[in-house]
């Protein structure tokens, strides 16, 4: 998918523990030069189980209200808008992530957890199905490290790269490039194919300082422990054959453990990353 140059960061709102995402991805969609979409689900079924009808829908709008706040407040200049739609949220999501730059949604809790994450939740379901790159937010601040991007040689992994450099280009941070060996691989051939492939991308991104690093191990855990010091993670959503509603063991691995903020990147053809022109005159409040 080549999403649109005014296509917008969207954020999946649910309630105030989604205002940590609301902050991240309006630093997301001003560094990318997007503007930022507060979508809201409403449940009617909930209204009429509430006290009086009218709560849950105050209640909604007033979510909406604080979060435009919270996105001004980060980038001042960025455009923003809000929709509360009467809707069931997951299918919802994924209809609207089809049009949409980047979506973004809390994590449920689940990193570090320690607990089976159910397959039906929200960040579990939009991983693995859909249309546009997914960025799931912790509950905790991340360190101020590098961009890691796990890299396998497939197709869709260097679509992870390029999107991981243009991450690191945009923080002004640098790039790990990881790829994960099995123990009986030639580390250093694989050493210089993966340096190969990250100077393709780097040619026109001269200025990220970028490292590649290939480590023997488990895939999914490699990555997890190396995510501790890193301030975001890519991986694609699954290395080989990338078709909606299936999850990669690695990226279902970085998405239930790992504490830095992630991006699955799937719904991508060729889609252009760079930042389009701004447009200040355009900023909408709910």
């Amino acid at each position: 998918m080549a999403t649109s140059t005014d296509a917008a960061v969207l954020v999946g709102l649910g309630s105030d523990h989604d205002l940590t995402v609301v902050r991240l991805a309006a630093q997301e969609a001003a560094a990318h030069g997007r503007p930022l979409h507060l979508l809201h689900t409403f449940d009617w079924q909930a209204a009429f189980a509430a006290d009086t009808v009218a709560a849950p829908r105050d209640q909604a709008e007033d979510l909406i209200t604080r979060a435009a706040q919270l996105a001004h407040e980060v980038e001042p200049g960025l455009t923003v808008r809000g929709e509360i739609i009467e809707s069931e949220t997951l299918p919802t999501l994924i209809r609207r992530s089809e049009v949409a730059f980047l979506l973004a949604v809390g994590d449920s809790g689940m990193a570090g957890s320690g607990e089976c994450v159910p397959s039906d939740t929200i960040a579990v379901q939009l991983a693995a199905r859909a249309g546009c790159p997914l960025l799931v937010v912790r509950g905790e601040q991340p360190p101020e490290g590098p961009v890691l991007v796990g890299v396998d040689g497939s197709p869709s992994s260097n679509l992870a790269l390029e999107w991981a450099l243009e991450c690191a280009a945009l923080r002004c941070a640098r790039l790990l490039a990881l790829r994960v060996v099995e123990p009986d691989e030639d580390a250093e051939a694989v050493t210089d194919a993966l340096t190969k492939v990250v100077a393709h991308y780097t040619a026109r991104r001269s200025e990220v300082p970028t490292e590649c690093r290939v480590v023997k191990g488990d895939p999914g855990q490699v990555l997890v422990d190396m995510a501790r010091s890193a301030q975001v993670a890519l991986v694609a959503a699954r290395g080989d054959e990338p078709g909606r509603g299936m999850l990669g063991a690695v990226a279902q691995s970085l998405l239930y453990h790992a504490p830095a903020p992630l991006i699955v990147v799937r719904g991508l053809a060729e889609a252009p990353l760079t930042r389009p022109a701004a447009h200040p005159d355009r900023d909408q409040r709910p």
